[in-house]
């Protein structure tokens, strides 16, 4: 019985670390030249905006090149609205956002094309 449970953990262990390290990848990067003070994702179409995912880090925003952990978020598409640090707020449609790479997602500026003050 022993070796049947080490083979079954021996197995599975694998698959677990490789899951945990999928979830720490869901990332945003952020590659728009600005400061990002507020993120959020909403199904395709919709206004069902998640919650601010800026609250993730430790100062509240992310910094131009920085990376923001993304938590609830599974992989698939999502329209972005964000809010920059001059009060410009985005709108980016049908993102994809992908698991188990090394971020999930990234904005650059010719991505901020729907944007308002």
């Amino acid at each position: 019985m022993n070796v049947r449970l080490s083979l079954v953990i021996g197995c599975l262990f694998p698959a677990l670390v490789t899951s945990a390290r999928a979830a720490d990848r869901m990332q945003f990067w952020n590659l728009t030249g600005e400061t990002i003070s507020k993120l959020y994702l909403a199904p395709p179409g919709t206004s069902q905006w998640g919650p601010n995912q800026c609250a993730n880090d430790p100062d509240g925003a992310v910094d131009s090149d920085e990376r923001l952990k993304l938590k609830d978020v599974a992989p698939g598409r999502y329209d972005v609205k964000l809010t920059d640090a001059t009060g410009r707020t985005c709108i980016v449609r049908d993102v994809t956002v992908q698991g188990g790479k090394a971020y999930a997602f990234s904005l650059s500026p010719e991505d901020l094309k729907e944007c308002s003050k």
